[in-house]
């Protein structure tokens, strides 16, 4: 395993082996790969200088980032491609709490169904894989569904994959969800992603912008996985993009 000492700016500087890391990193480097190591997230690190998505470590195998993963607990940050693991959220609160409020959301909506045979389960940031990417929802939903011909299911076996999941983006950038939207909408995968996008403000402050967007695959005539169908689009918060004094709106609808 190798990792990067990417630079501020999203460039990549050269790769050092484990044995030179403690002599030969800068500082900021160092504390950012004992995320990798150790599961530390540190100021020290300065996170602030980073541009998203910046890649964490390389050489690594799809075992290894989902063991690593799963024995430190870091959901909703990290994902495995092509032997890089790459971040492209940073922990905050704001990320943290839409996830539960939209989650909660979801679950009241789909109450009148508790108790049937399509009842919907929330099944959280559960890892899934395919070819040459290992990828976490912020939180996915299914009903009860039988297993699948492996190994086309959601963990590389037969494991079904969510009929609709819900990416979160804080620090994340639109460009980067919109790469997650084509995977979650790749044949096989889901059938629904929603993708909720909040402006970021500067720690302590209470976010005031907020836009969602509601994709689906099931449209007929309406698409294609390349073309996904855009379903709503809406844009909430007290200010838009401009500053200007804003109330709930629902941007785009279609039945």
């Amino acid at each position: 395993m190798s990792l990067y000492t990417s630079s501020g700016n999203g460039s990549f500087g050269n790769i050092l082996s484990s044995d030179a890391v403690l002599e030969r990193m800068p500082d900021c480097f160092f504390y950012r790969n004992l995320w990798w190591d150790k599961g530390e997230f540190s100021e020290k690190a300065k996170w602030e200088e980073v541009t998203l998505p910046y890649v964490l470590a390389t050489d690594v195998t799809i075992e290894e980032y989902e063991q690593r993963t799963e024995k430190l607990n870091i959901h909703g940050c990290w994902e495995w491609s092509n032997g890089k693991v790459i971040i492209y959220e940073l922990p905050s609160m704001p990320h943290e709490v839409c996830i539960s409020a939209v989650s909660e959301e979801i679950l009241n909506a789909c109450r009148h169904v508790r108790g049937t045979p399509t009842q919907i389960y929330g099944f959280g940031a559960t890892r899934t894989r395919d070819s040459n990417r290992g990828k976490e929802a912020d939180t996915s939903f299914r009903p009860v569904k039988p297993a699948v011909t492996a190994p086309n299911g959601s963990d590389g076996n037969d494991f079904p994959w969510p009929n609709l999941v819900v990416e979160v983006a804080y620090n994340e950038t639109l460009d980067y969800v919109e790469e997650s939207l084509r995977y979650w909408l790749s044949p096989g995968h889901a059938y629904d992603c929603i993708i909720v996008k909040i402006d970021p403000v500067p720690q302590g402050q209470v976010p005031v912008r907020m836009r969602a967007w509601h994709y689906c695959i099931s449209l007929a005539g309406r698409g294609t996985r390349n073309i996904v169908p855009l379903v709503n689009e809406f844009e909430f918060g007290t200010r838009d993009g401009t500053g200007a004094q804003l109330n709930i709106t629902q941007v785009i609808t279609t039945s």
